[in-house]
């Protein structure tokens, strides 16, 4: 069981801290949801402590496995020990011999920041969030091409990178940033890397919360999960993805008075950009994020599992586990870095992982076009 814990800024509503101690923010940085906090100004020390202390908390009296750091490229911090270098020391030494799992969110793809000790296991950070792995397989099995997608529609080359390596991004520029993105992560085991097709980020802040299972093809929904479930990187299911949940995942939100209408128009307002909701009439379809239906509308209907064609995709996630469960866990101790990635054409790619003695081969076409090249099949096929 980890926690989601966020440790770059404080919430709108309901936080006063900065009543209360001012100095505890920075008067250098910002984040993109405001003051960031005073990690390496005058008076940072007790401010670094009560973060540090926060997640040792967590670990010690509640004996969470470990957490999940939201947006740890929003924690900044010029100090020469990172306040994420310090944290990640302080709760590993913690609790010696106990497996704690520090999972990342970080857009900036610092493979540094899940380095490996000699032995194998994570000198600070167990593993990220990878949000290209994503990005690749949402692409293709969708074929939208807008916002950060452009930088991966029908470029099968970042998706075997990614496969294979952990990052598509490792230092060059992303186009759609215009910034240089990422560090080189081959040298990292597939484990250091959480893969998925879905999460509560990449649904949430569409603007009708629509899932992937909407707005693509069956097939594609069975490649890319395939995909991302015999993946030596860890797969990672959100709610109701293993039967095709048909619940949206809208952005809601429990604000009240003038800050929810600062919200409710600033969501409306983000989508004018793209050219679907230039009609100031499509940008009102927009749910309200704080209205009791929008919130609703997310339930899951459980009931559903019962019926095609959700038992049916339940069943096939279940196999496909089971599948990973005997065939790719026991292989993972033995895949201590990266693999070797070949495209065979658009949307085909073939990634291999040496596995001790043994090989590790993904095989996978994921454009509706028959593709050639792909190795002949040997040993233990699934």
């Amino acid at each position: 069981m980890l926690l989601d814990v966020v440790y770059n800024h404080l919430g709108p509503e309901g936080a006063y801290l900065h009543a209360i101690a001012p100095e505890a923010f920075s008067t250098s940085h910002r984040t993109p949801w405001g003051a960031a906090f005073n990690l390496d100004g005058p008076g940072a020390g007790p401010v670094r402590e009560f973060l540090i202390h926060n997640a040792l908390y967590w670990i010690e009296e509640f004996h969470f496995d470990g957490l999940r750091l939201d947006a740890a490229h929003a924690i900044i911090d010029d100090s020469p020990k990172h306040l994420l270098q310090e944290l990640g020391e302080r709760v590993r030494a913690s609790a010696p011999g106990r497996p704690i799992h520090l999972i990342l969110e970080n857009e900036e793809n610092q493979a540094s920041r899940l380095a490996r000790r000699s032995d194998g296991s994570p000198r600070w950070y167990t593993a990220q969030w990878n949000d290209d792995v994503h990005h690749g397989l949402h692409a293709a099995a969708s074929g939208e091409s807008q916002g950060y997608y452009a930088d991966y529609i029908d470029d099968t080359a970042k998706l075997g990178r990614a496969l294979a390596e952990g990052f598509a991004f490792q230092g060059e520029v992303m186009p759609y940033r215009g910034t240089p993105r990422g560090e080189p992560s081959c040298a990292l085991p597939p484990a250091a890397f959480v893969a998925f097709i879905q999460n509560h980020d990449q649904i949430g802040n569409r603007a009708f919360g629509d899932r992937l299972a909407a707005v693509a093809a069956p097939a594609a929904m069975r490649a890319v999960a395939a995909t991302y479930l015999l993946l030596p990187q860890i797969p990672m299911l959100f709610m109701g993805e293993e039967w095709a949940a048909a619940q949206p995942f809208p952005f809601f939100c429990d604000f009240g008075g003038e800050l929810a209408e600062a919200v409710r128009a600033g969501r409306r307002a983000e989508f004018a950009r793209f050219p679907e909701f230039r009609d100031p009439a499509m940008r009102q379809r927009i749910p309200d994020p704080t209205a009791d239906s929008t919130f609703a509308s997310a339930k899951l209907a459980w009931g559903d599992i019962e019926r095609q064609p959700h038992a049916g995709w339940l069943d096939w996630y279940r196999r496909i586990l089971d599948i990973r469960h005997r065939e790719i866990v026991p292989r993972l101790a033995s895949i201590p870095t990266g693999g070797h990635w070949r495209v065979l054409g658009a949307g085909a790619v073939v990634v291999r992982w040496p596995c001790g003695a043994d090989e590790l081969v993904l095989a996978a076409n994921l454009s509706a076009r028959a593709a050639t090249g792909f190795p002949t099949a040997r040993g233990c096929v699934f």
